[in-house]
């Protein structure tokens, strides 16, 4: 039995894996956006599913989008996604960080998850994602800004302070992704492989899952429902 301690998601505050593509369609079109953003070397696409075709189908997937209205119920919207590209070569660490919560974003815990699709196989050779089970118990952490990177991504948000007691990676074959409860604190670590790793972030919300945002933000776009 779930308590709420626990979360939506259960004890270890994911779930994995959910098959959103064929592993060969998706890295095809990863073979197409290393083509795309290699010249310029852009690392982070902000809010792909309102211009990129593919992007969106990702995010309406049939398995997906099932595995996330099984707990957020029949009402559905996208509040943002991030396209993240790790290049070979490149120091780029995500740190420690919770997906709910920013300098100016807040998402309830109880109607909002997150989902992590992967475009390559990712590894943990290539910055797979690394999660803290169970850390979602403790709640929204305080946030801070990472230290100066001199990335043109800028800084990004991270939780306070935060010491995980166990952590295990989260290798995902291309075409498969990890949900996770939207407090469930996690990072990723810099690619050391001869290949871009490339995933895609997507927060999803429930009508009434968004306690505070940016108002300049790009509206929600609902994809299940006609709560909205």
């Amino acid at each position: 039995m779930l308590t709420q301690v626990d979360g939506i998601l259960g004890r270890r505050g994911m779930s994995s894996p959910i098959v959103w593509s064929m592993s060969g369609a998706a890295r095809g079109r990863a073979a197409l956006l290393v083509a795309e953003h290699r010249v310029s070397g852009q690392e982070i696409v902000r809010n792909p599913h309102l211009t990129e075709d593919w992007a969106e189908y990702a995010v309406r997937s049939p398995n997906l989008l099932a595995a996330v209205r099984a707990v957020l119920g029949p009402d559905v919207a996208v509040e943002n996604t991030f396209l993240v590209v790790k290049w070979p070569g490149h120091s780029f660490e995500i740190p420690w960080h919770q997906d709910g919560i920013g300098a100016r974003l807040e998402l309830h815990p109880e109607r909002s998850v997150s989902a992590w699709l992967a475009v390559t196989d990712a590894t943990a050779a290539n910055g797979c994602l690394e999660v803290a089970p169970g850390s979602q118990s403790a709640g929204y952490l305080p946030v801070e800004k990472e230290a100066a990177t001199g990335a043109d991504r800028g800084r990004a948000d991270q939780a306070h302070g935060f010491t995980p007691e166990t952590t295990i990676p989260v290798p995902l074959r291309a075409g498969c992704a990890v949900l996770m409860d939207s407090r469930l604190v996690h990072r990723s670590g810099t690619n050391t492989s001869d290949g871009a790793r490339i995933g895609l972030n997507v927060r999803y919300t429930a009508p009434d899952g968004i306690l505070r945002r940016d108002p300049k933000s790009p509206s929600v776009v609902p994809i299940s429902g006609t709560g909205w």
